[in-house]
């Protein structure tokens, strides 16, 4: 069996304008299951029967001095099929009969399970994640540590110093240069623990483990297009930002500098939660940088508000356990190899060892938990929006060996 069936892109999605499920079921998976989209029943028919009960016939008219029995809870939300008209029939998600063959069940997601299948990950399959974004954070922080110890401690800043005029210039110099060294070792570190932990999270959705090389074999064929995506969005910002801002800086006029500022800002934020599912776009369905950006395109639009929403509350999270990580170890390294409160103030505990440190560890800490939440939360982003548009539910559940899900006879497993 395929460990990641169902992710390539459906001949027919509703993604691409067409029907629910198509005339020809996925491509991805394993055996030759053409009944999982010709048995479906049609868009408007799912149901969802009582627990423990399978459909029944209509039955008879009662007799007019018979009470009619109550409606059980939940009838008529949705069904255990998902598929792409369970999210607004089914009550943003309320089905009684989902499988859960891994961290998550198969059905459209709310905010609370997409960040508990993030949570669940990173907790059964430890030693996978917490190795991959341990080394990524011990690099990243210590070129951090590095820079600062050895480059913002010799840096000239002051412009009333003694010091010539070209010995600030080329403190300045150094300062670009050894800030892009430090920015670029961040920005393969971040590619490269996305890409394998994309694989991993992938698994986990069917219920499958994972290992550290299964995750590199699978994401290296994809991280130079990953690497390509990367700075494609980050340069397209750049220009996007300089050109809006530049004409009211070069007339002098500092309110529309401002202006193109804050429109620059409000484009770069929309561009940006419309390719927010690129990434796993491009991991999972071993697709180009041009295509993972029109299919994050296509399942962004009409929901970027809601994935706007739950990227913005997932970066609050994780920056508020940042802080609540970082600022003890950052406030004892400083009050105790720092100079104390005067040697903060005035800068100079800022490149002590001991400040370094103690700030370091505090990062990697920070780092090593929030990096896979943030990752996994994209990437199950990614699924529900494709079980909601593709019902990719049908694919995942095959996939994960469970048979006639999401036909009328509901699932026993999960």
């Amino acid at each position: 069996m395929n460990d990641s069936p169902g992710w390539a892109t459906p001949g027919s999605s509703p993604s691409d304008g067409e029907g629910s499920h198509g005339t020809q079921p996925p491509t991805g998976g394993s055996g030759s299951d053409s009944k999982w989209s010709a048995e479906q029943p049609p868009p408007g028919q799912w149901s969802s029967p009582t627990p423990g009960q399978t459909p029944q016939a209509p039955q008879t008219p009662q007799a007019p001095h018979q009470q009619p029995p109550a409606p059980q809870p939940g009838a008529g939300w949705g069904s255990y099929g998902g598929g792409p008209q369970s999210g607004p029939q089914g009550g943003w998600g309320g089905h009684a009969h989902a499988a859960k063959p891994g961290v998550i069940p198969l059905r459209p997601l709310g905010i609370g399970e997409i960040l508990d299948g993030a949570v669940t990950t990173m907790r059964k399959h430890w030693r996978a994640v917490l190795p991959i974004t341990l080394v990524v954070a011990v690099l990243v922080q210590l070129a951090s540590v590095l820079s600062q110890k050895y480059l913002f401690g010799d840096l000239v800043v002051d412009a009333s110093s003694t010091a010539p005029a070209e010995e600030q210039l080329e403190s300045f110099s150094s300062l670009i240069g050894v800030s892009a060294l430090d920015a670029f070792i961040q920005l393969v570190g971040s590619i490269v623990a996305t890409a394998m932990l994309t694989m991993i999270f992938s698994r986990a959705v069917l219920g499958h483990g994972s290992s550290i090389g299964v995750a590199w074999r699978e994401a290296r064929p994809q991280l130079l297009r990953l690497f390509g995506l990367t700075l494609l969005l980050g340069i397209g910002s750049a220009v996007l930002f300089t050109v809006l801002v530049l004409p009211g800086a070069l007339a002098g006029q500092a309110g529309l500098a401002i202006l193109g500022g804050l429109a620059a800002l409000g484009v770069i934020l929309w561009l940006w939660i419309r390719f927010a599912l690129a990434s796993p776009s491009l991991m999972l369905e071993k697709t180009t940088v041009r295509k993972a950006l029109a299919r994050s395109s296509k399942l962004v639009k009409g929901s970027w508000w809601r994935i706007f929403g739950i990227t913005f509350l997932t970066g609050i999270i994780t920056t508020l356990l940042a802080g609540l990580i970082v600022l003890p170890l950052t406030l004892v390294g400083g009050l105790v190899f720092g100079g104390g409160l005067e040697g903060m103030a005035d800068g100079t505990g800022a490149t002590s060892w001991g400040y370094l440190i103690f700030a370091g560890i505090g990062g990697v800490i920070a780092l090593t938990i929030t990096m896979p939440v943030q990752a996994g939360v994209t990437v199950l982003l990614y699924v529900d929006q494709r079980i909601r548009r593709e019902a990719l539910d049908l694919e995942l559940a095959r996939a994960a060996g469970i048979e006639n899900y999401g036909t009328s006879t509901p699932p026993t497993g999960g």
